[in-house]
């Protein structure tokens, strides 16, 4: 059953396309994670070698009042005030929006990470390192934080094209888009010659976007799996693995643009509707889903209720 699913799913072009392009977000961030680990490092070394002051034995002394929230930080001690201050400097993007909340500001002197947090997207407080961070959180990091020394307008160029494929409703994306995406992303890892472990992906992803994927429903006695053209293999579990990842953050996706009320609520439930409409078709798919999709729903359910009464106290004001 799950192979014909499969079958059914990778005969829409659009869809496989849709598949092939996260599969390569999801190439991007494994190549980019040891990197990323090791500059972050560095960049936390530089920061204490020039700011003594900043380091180890600086200790956090306004408690709870240091906890940021979302995009505020009013820091209550000296520490984190020139933490921010260091943190800003290097900030491309400092006088827009620096997503705080992500962080633990008591931290930033011993852990690297914490401070790295700063130049990326929101939602990502509960993130430890990289490894657990998926491409468009490193890709920002990479972008807004001006210890990478590298093209910027070919970071935005891949973190756009991520966002149409985790915003496009039908989870689905056309062949000349593809081909548009493999030369941004290719631009992109060009960037990056001297780290062998990026440059590596990079014929990777020509293969994956270049081959024809075709799924290989075989007889009870042959394996199972999806053959391409080019001779490689996935098995059906490492596409549904693929699928799978790819749906859970578009899920995250659509919650954090609900929660911090980013989209309409009738858009969120509109692209919702359309989850649903393609689960129902691929239980495969659905049984993995379940917590995400309550999470959501239970959200949706929550903003309407607050709409809800928001117009019932405003029809009690008219008729007052």
């Amino acid at each position: 059953m799950v192979l014909s699913e499969l079958a059914a799913r990778l005969n829409c072009t659009e869809y496989k396309n849709w598949v092939k392009a996260g599969h390569c977000l999801l190439l991007l961030r494994s190549c980019l994670q040891g990197f990323v680990d090791r500059e972050v490092l560095s960049f936390h070394r530089g920061l204490l070698t020039a700011v003594p002051g900043l380091g180890p034995n600086a200790t956090c002394r306004g408690g709870s009042r240091c906890n940021p929230r979302a995009r505020q930080f009013q820091p209550q001690c000296q520490v984190c005030t020139e933490w921010k201050r260091e943190i800003l400097r290097h900030h491309v993007n400092r006088n827009g929006d620096v997503h705080w909340g992500n962080c633990r500001p008591g931290l930033w002197p011993v852990d690297a990470w914490e401070v790295a947090k700063a130049f990326m997207p929101r939602g990502l407080a509960d993130k430890r390192g990289p490894e657990e961070c998926d491409a468009v959180a490193l890709l920002s990091l990479i972008n807004s934080c001006d210890h990478f020394m590298v093209d910027r307008k070919k970071v935005t160029e891949v973190i756009k094209c991520r966002n149409e494929i985790m915003h496009s409703s039908e989870m689905k994306v056309s062949s000349t888009w593809l081909r548009d995406f493999q030369i941004k992303i290719q631009d992109f890892l060009n960037e990056f010659k001297n780290i062998p472990e990026i440059i590596a992906v990079y014929s990777r992803i020509e293969q994956l976007l270049t081959s024809d994927w075709a799924v290989h429903i075989p007889e009870e006695d042959e394996r199972d799996g999806c053959e391409c053209e080019i001779g490689s293999y996935l098995s059906v579990s490492q596409i549904h693995e693929i699928e799978m990842e790819l749906l859970k953050e578009k899920l995250q996706d659509m919650y954090l643009q609900a929660a911090e009320e980013e989209v309409l609520p009738e858009e969120i439930l509109n692209q919702l509707d359309v989850v649903k409409a393609f689960l129902r078709k691929n239980a495969d798919l659905r049984n993995g889903l379940t917590e995400d999709m309550q999470k959501l729903d239970s959200l949706h359910v929550q903003h309407q209720k607050q709409i809800s009464e928001a117009n019932e106290r405003e029809t009690s004001e008219r008729k007052a």
